[in-house]
C-alpha cells in the first residue's frame, strides 16, 4: 500500500495548481502511513494579524510620545515626544502597508524619528539632562584630578552617583572640547547598540545574517524606554548592555570573555552588581565551576582596578557620592523620589529607611539562596532571575525611580525575541519542520 501511494504522488501533484510530488508528500494526505516532514508556513490570515498587532504597538508608541510631549515640562522630553510622535506613526504606516509584519523597514523608520531625529536635534542645540552633563564633568575632573567626583558637593549638579567607570565616556568632551562628536550620548548609544549586537550575534550562534540582528537592535533602539533616554540621557542603557553581552557569554561558556563583561558593567554603576552572582551560577552550569572562579577572578580584578585607586584617592568624596547620595543620605537630597514602596518606607514610616534596607537584604539573600538551590540553566532563565532581583531591588532601595524600569524590561525581552530574531507572527516561513502522523 505504502509503494502504491508513492507511486500515485506524481500523479496527483500533476492536478493541483503549482504542485508536484514533493509539496503532496510533505501536506501528509489522510491515509498514509508514516510520519510526513511539514514546513511550517503562515498562512495569510495569520500575516494579516502579525500587522495589525504590529501598526498597534507602533500607533500606542505614537500616542505615548505625543502625550509625553503635551504634560512634560522638561524641554529635552518635549523635543522627544514632539520627533517621537511622527516617526512612531511613520512606522505604524509602513507597517500597515509592508507585505510582512515585523519587518525591518518599519523598525527603521520608528527608530530614526524615536532615536536619531530627536538626538541630532538636541545635541546640535546642546540640550540634555543633568546625567549627561555630570558624566561629561566628570571625565574632566578625572584626568585633571584622579578623581571624578567634587571634593565638596553643595548642589545637586555637583554629585556624580555613577561608579569611576562611568567617567570613560566624559573623556571625549575633555579631550575634543566642545564639538558634537564629544557628546557623551554619542558613545552611550554606540557603546549600548554595539553590545547588545554583540550578545545577539552570541545568541544566534552559527547562523550568519545580518537582517536576524538588525530587526531586533532597531526594534530595542526604537522602543519608547530606550529610545527616550538614548536621545536625551542614556546613561542606564551602556549598564544594561553590558550585563546582557555578559549573559551570552555566559551561556556559552567564555570564562575570561564573561569576566570581562561582568567587570565591565560592575564599574560603571552599582545596578550591575547584582548580574556577578547570576552570571556566575550560570557559567557554573555551562562551563562548570572553575570557568566560574575563573570569571569572578577576572570580573572582581577589572572592577577593583577601575574603583579602588579613584576611591583611594579622595575617601571621602568617593563615600559621599558613591555610597550615601544613592540611597538618599547625602548632603543634598536625590532626585529619585518615586512614590516605590522603599521610598515611601523611608519617607513616611519612623525608621522606615532602616526597614527598607532591612527588606532589600533579605530580597537579595532568597535571590541569592534561590542560585544556590535551583541555579539558572539558559540565558533566558539567568536574564529572568536578574529582572526579578533588579525589579525587587528597586521597588525596596529607599532612593528610586521609575527610569529604573527599563533594566528588568530589556532583561526580560531582548533574550526572547533579540537573539533569535523572532516576533509572533514573523512574516516569512520557516524551513524547520514539524513531525505528524496520521
Amino acid at each position: 500500500m505504502q509503494g502504491r501511494s508513492r507511486g500515485l504522488l506524481p500523479l496527483v501533484g500533476s492536478l493541483v495548481p503549482g504542485g508536484s510530488a514533493a509539496a503532496v508528500r510533505t501536506a501528509a494526505p489522510v491515509g498514509l502511513p508514516g510520519p510526513f516532514r511539514v514546513p511550517v508556513s503562515l498562512p495569510p490570515s495569520r500575516r494579516s494579524t502579525g500587522r495589525r498587532w504590529e501598526t498597534l504597538c507602533w500607533a500606542a508608541c505614537a500616542v505615548f510620545a505625543l502625550l509625553l510631549c503635551l504634560r512634560t515640562t522638561i524641554a529635552p522630553h518635549q523635543v522627544w515626544g514632539a520627533c517621537a510622535t511622527a516617526g512612531y506613526g511613520l512606522g505604524a504606516l509602513v507597517a500597515r502597508l509592508s507585505a510582512r509584519p515585523w519587518g525591518l523597514a518599519s523598525a527603521a523608520v520608528a527608530a530614526v524619528g524615536s532615536v536619531l531625529v530627536p538626538l541630532v536635534f538636541l545635541v546640535a542645540d546642546g540640550a540634555r539632562q543633568l546625567e549627561v552633563t555630570v558624566v561629561e564633568r566628570s571625565g574632566g575632573l578625572l584626568l585633571d584630578s584622579g578623581t571624578p567626583y567634587v571634593p565638596d558637593p553643595a548642589r545637586l549638579r555637583d554629585y556624580n552617583p555613577y561608579l569611576p567607570g562611568m567617567a570613560l565616556f566624559g573623556l571625549p568632551r575633555a579631550v575634543l572640547g566642545d564639538v558634537p562628536l564629544a557628546d557623551a550620548r554619542l558613545w552611550f548609544g554606540l557603546v549600548s547598540l554595539g553590545a547588545m549586537g554583540l550578545a545577539a550575534a552570541l545568541g544566534r550562534g552559527a547562523q550568519p545574517s545580518r537582517h536576524r540582528t538588525a530587526r531586533p537592535l532597531l526594534r530595542l533602539a526604537a522602543t519608547p524606554a530606550v529610545a527616550l533616554p538614548l536621545a536625551v540621557g542614556g546613561v542606564d542603557l551602556p549598564v544594561i548592555a553590558l550585563m546582557c553581552l555578559a549573559l551570552a557569554l555566559a551561556g556559552r561558556g567564555g570564562p575570561v570573555a564573561a569576566g570581562l563583561a561582568l567587570g565591565a558593567a560592575a564599574s560603571l554603576k552599582w545596578t550591575a552588581w547584582p548580574l556577578l552572582p547570576v552570571g556566575l551560577a550560570l557559567l557554573a552550569v555551562t562551563a562548570g565551576g572553575r570557568a566560574a572562579v575563573r570569571a569572578g577572578v577576572t570580573a572582581v580584578t577589572l572592577a577593583v582596578l577601575a574603583v579602588l585607586p579613584v576611591a583611594l584617592a579622595d575617601p571621602r568624596a568617593f563615600t559621599e557620592h558613591v555610597l550615601l547620595f544613592p540611597l538618599g543620605e547625602g548632603g543634598t537630597g536625590s532626585p529619585a523620589t518615586s512614590p516605590l514602596p522603599g521610598h515611601l518606607l523611608a519617607t513616611y514610616v519612623p525608621g522606615g529607611f532602616a526597614l527598607a534596607v532591612a527588606a532589600l537584604a533579605l530580597s537579595a539573600v532568597a535571590v541569592a539562596g534561590s542560585l544556590v538551590t535551583r541555579p539558572p540553566r539558559t540565558t533566558v532563565a539567568a536574564a529572568d532571575r536578574l529582572a526579578l532581583g533588579l525589579g525587587i531591588a528597586m521597588c525596596l532601595i529607599p532612593a528610586t525611580r521609575f527610569g529604573y524600569v527599563v533594566y528588568p524590561l530589556v532583561l526580560l525581552g531582548w533574550f526572547r525575541l533579540g537573539p533569535a530574531g523572532g516576533v509572533p507572527w514573523a512574516g516569512s516561513p520557516r524551513r524547520t519542520a514539524t513531525t505528524c502522523s496520521p
